[in-house]
């Protein structure tokens, strides 16, 4: 584990890291996220009669519009040029729910972390959003990086 935060200056403000020397790599991100629900909740999602409409659909989109726009929600995230954000949800029947799985790449001099994050969490918002008139008892638990690649610290991928 790194010993500074490099989002802090020498005073311990806030600070946005200057990337401007740093090499520009591919790099890629994924994060994970889970919706926990009733089985009766899960089985109206994956027969698309949720009231709201097509469940997977709509949390798959926004996830991939929140990539996109982390740098407006995270305050000291830099704006990146993505080249690939995906959100992969797959029924989890031992759950029961819902798992998340967004992929986020940029050529860059930064990572793509957090929008990975941000997407996973912004589906898994808008499953619980969609579904809610049904099940408010819905839990989202689990939103961790499981891997990323590139950049000057190198390679991470999450213990099992």
């Amino acid at each position: 584990m790194a010993a500074n935060l490099t989002h802090l200056g020498a005073q311990g403000e806030a600070n946005m890291v200057d990337v401007g020397d740093k090499e520009q790599t591919t790099r890629t991100a994924i994060a994970e996220g889970f919706v926990s629900m009733q089985p009766e909740t899960l089985k109206t999602i994956l027969a698309g009669n949720a009231k709201k409409g097509d469940v997977l659909g709509t949390a798959r989109i926004a996830g991939i519009m929140a990539a996109k726009k982390t740098h407006e929600l995270i305050p000291l995230c830099h704006p990146l040029l993505l080249t690939k954000v995906s959100v992969d949800i797959e029924p989890d029947h031992a759950l029961p729910g819902l798992k998340v799985t967004a992929l986020a790449r940029v050529t860059g001099k930064t990572g793509v972390e957090m929008e990975a994050l941000t997407a996973a969490s912004v589906a898994c918002l808008t499953i619980y959003d969609m579904a809610k008139a049904v099940d408010r008892a819905m839990v989202i638990s689990g939103i961790r990086l499981v891997e990323k690649t590139g950049g000057k610290s190198g390679d991470y991928k999450a213990s099992a």
